[in-house]
């Protein structure tokens, strides 16, 4: 992170239908969830809009690769969606390997015993992303 202490970071899983995004303070690094977002042309706009509402200071983008590291088509998916919000956002856009995560959400609402949606899942796989980059 740079010197910078105050606003916050969020954390982006990009999925092919789905944005989970989580939020943590950059003095408090406790992350959360925020929303989950459709991955659309309005994706954008809402992007700028939580940006600014939330002060955010740098973007943790979700890294995918294969079980052996190797690039996929997720992972080159998810390196064109960064190079757009490079061009529409004016912050550091940082990538963290996000192996598993979206395995680790659905386990841990399954675990729960309580129903829970697809995008809970997109959220809650980005609240793992950004405590791995926290944690880093």
């Amino acid at each position: 992170m740079n010197a910078q202490t105050s606003g916050e970071v969020i954390a982006l899983d990009v999925g092919s239908v789905r944005i989970g995004v989580a939020r943590a303070s950059r003095i408090v690094r406790l992350a959360e969830p925020l929303i989950t977002l459709r991955n659309d042309e309005s994706v954008w706009s809402e992007l700028n809009s939580l940006i600014a509402a939330h002060d955010v200071h740098t973007i943790v983008v979700g890294l995918p690769r294969g079980l052996d590291g190797q690039e996929t088509a997720q992972t080159t998916t998810v390196r064109q969606f960064v190079e757009e919000l490079g061009k529409r956002v004016d912050r550091p856009i940082v990538f963290q390997d996000e192996a598993l995560t979206s395995h680790k959400a659905e386990a841990e609402l399954a675990a729960r015993n309580k129903p829970f949606a697809k995008e809970d899942v997109d959220a809650l796989a980005a609240v793992y992303i950004l405590e791995d980059y926290l944690a880093a």
